[in-house]
């Protein structure tokens, strides 16, 4: 059961704990929190219900140092104006649709476009602009927020009224767990994610290129020059795409090659390794210096690798740190771009009666 927290309300969960702050207005006048979990170790984790975005995630490094490995704003204000979805739930649909089209037993919908010819993450207005209600979840595992948006029927072009609901949670192993549900009342699609910029040195500390990266994956999805699947699902031997093994992030990023030219850089969806439907590992991120890891265990059957390519020094983040070209990188997990286009990927179809439910978990440690 979902309850309510009052302003400045502070509650524990075991060892860990949550809190609630006013965090200002949107310019239609819409009041906005910002949440605080906490957990035993000191592993911080900030969410505002504005566009449900995580805001900051301070993690130790091997010297039990803390920083805070996500780019972001110190400010609503700043979210508002420009956010190039810095921690933002994405959705009703994640990533691109072709030209905003799409059929559904029979029927054509047209989407709102806002990316080139193509619709993304959701449109002019996704979940990442609209305040969600929120309040505490009771959970085991430590302190957890529940946030919750209904999105009507029309709403961006989608059909249907979706009742969506994401919970975070961050326990005492240093993990933030991301469940996401929805149910419609209309055949629809969905696919929901979080898509929060890391950089494991600490957002504002330069280029992600030394990052060590590893993808569980062996096949991913070649892009067009505006970012559509082909179609094709593609091995990833003999190509820039291999992450089967630890690779630094720089090491091919500027080499030759169509697909890498296409995304300025790593923007492709990855074909995951799975074996049932499960949590299963889908990444593991090393950064050398400072000795964070972050593992990336999903549900999901794919993960789009984003290396930051459009981030350009126009964005003037926390604490004043201006985040230029490959400064930060997203492992979103997702099911595939253009699912409604390509009957032949995984299916995002939510019938009524359904329940769309997923998790996905960022672990934290240290080596």
């Amino acid at each position: 059961m979902m309850m309510a927290l009052s302003l400045n309300a502070c509650s524990s969960s075991g060892e860990g704990s949550i809190k609630r702050e006013s965090w200002g207005k949107t310019p239609d006048g819409a009041s906005v929190s910002l949440y605080t979990l906490r957990n035993a170790g000191g592993m911080e984790v900030k969410i505002t219900n504005y566009g449900a975005i995580v805001v900051s995630m301070v993690v130790p490094d091997k010297e039990g140092k803390f920083a805070d490995v996500v780019l972001g704003y110190d400010s609503l204000a700043d979210y508002v104006r420009n956010n190039p979805y810095f921690g933002v739930i994405a959705g009703r649909y994640a990533n691109r649709i072709r030209k905003g089209t799409f059929r559904l037993n029979g029927i054509e919908y047209h989407l709102a476009v806002n990316n080139g010819a193509n619709h993304l993450h959701g449109g002019l207005k996704g979940f990442d602009k609209v305040v969600w209600n929120a309040g505490e979840e009771k959970s085991p595992d430590g302190p957890s927020l529940k946030l919750a948006y209904l999105s009507k029927n029309g709403e961006e072009g989608y059909p249907g009224d979706l009742s969506v609901s994401v919970t975070y949670t961050l326990t005492d192993k240093n993990e933030l767990k991301i469940s996401y549900a929805a149910t419609t009342n209309k055949p629809t699609v969905v696919n929901l994610t979080s898509h929060s910029y890391f950089n494991l040195a600490g957002a504002g500390k330069g280029n992600i290129l030394d990052h060590v990266l590893s993808i569980n994956a062996g096949k991913f999805t070649p892009v067009d020059t505006s970012l559509i699947p082909t179609g094709e699902l593609r091995s990833v031997a003999g190509t820039p795409m291999d992450f089967r093994n630890p690779t630094a992030i720089g090491a091919r990023i500027n080499e030759n090659e169509s697909q890498l030219k296409a995304g300025r850089g790593y923007d492709h969806n990855w074909v995951l390794n799975r074996r049932g439907k499960g949590l299963e590992l889908a990444a593991r991120v090393v950064e050398l210096t400072s000795g964070r890891v972050m593992e990336v265990w999903t549900t999901e059957p794919g993960l789009q690798f984003y290396s930051g390519n459009f981030l350009d020094g126009s964005n003037l983040g926390k604490g004043g740190n201006v985040y230029n070209f490959r400064d930060g990188f997203c492992l979103e997990t997702q099911h595939f771009p253009d699912s409604p286009n390509k009957p032949e990927f995984p299916s995002v179809v939510l019938n009524p009666g359904e329940i769309y439910s997923t998790e996905t978990q960022y672990r934290f440690s240290t080596e």
